[in-house]
């Protein structure tokens, strides 16, 4: 298999003023182009693992040869988290569906989730993700380093906000807070309350 990038399911500017088009531009046509280059330069010479997707990769990581084995955690997770990311925004989607009652119980409210979620974005160290995950059937925020997918811990992510630096600083520069608050405007609910449904 040769991974290649899909084109966004909306244009570069269809976040604005929350996610800047030019931000969007850079981060999907050299970030997220560059993670599948280097993961197809690696997997060049191991035709088993041609065969597979990102997430069975990621999901086997243990199994896939030593000597390629980072390459394919760090630029095979930047292909599979930013693959995942792109569907998951959209402007105006309201917080509802069965997503909406399992956050409000799980964490007591969305302002709640909202205020744990932001938590653990703000404070991880460095770069990585802030994700929700479904965790043997519950609801949890986790975070993971660098491009660490929660799939390599056998938990399912339904939700996830890219907190490196190339994702937000053009418009927000240092303010990952901000950054993460209006993340809180693009998320397409509907994309998630399908994944969690799929995940249950």
């Amino acid at each position: 298999m040769i991974h290649k990038l899909e084109p966004l399911p909306y244009a570069y500017d269809a976040l604005e003023p929350h996610i800047d088009a030019m931000t969007m531009k850079i981060h999907h046509t050299r970030h997220h182009q560059a993670y599948i280059d280097k993961l197809n330069a690696a997997l060049q010479d191991h035709p088993k693992f041609q065969e597979f997707d990102v997430t069975t990769l990621l999901t086997h990581l243990k199994e896939v040869p030593e000597p390629i084995r980072p390459a394919v955690r760090n630029h095979g997770g930047g292909h599979a988290n930013h693959s995942f990311f792109w569907p998951i925004l959209k402007k105006e989607v309201p917080f509802s569906g069965e997503i909406s009652k399992a956050i409000t119980a799980a964490f007591g409210s969305y302002e709640k989730f909202q205020d744990n979620f932001k938590t653990a974005g703000v404070t991880l160290f460095g770069s990585g993700w802030t994700w929700l995950v479904v965790n043997n059937g519950a609801l949890e925020i986790m975070t993971t380093a660098n491009q660490d997918n929660p799939v390599s811990q056998r938990m399912t992510p339904i939700l996830g906000i890219d907190v490196w630096e190339h994702a937000y600083y053009l418009k927000y520069q240092n303010r990952r807070p901000d950054y993460i608050d209006a993340f809180f405007n693009v998320i397409n609910w509907e994309k998630v309350d399908e994944l969690y449904q799929s995940a249950r």
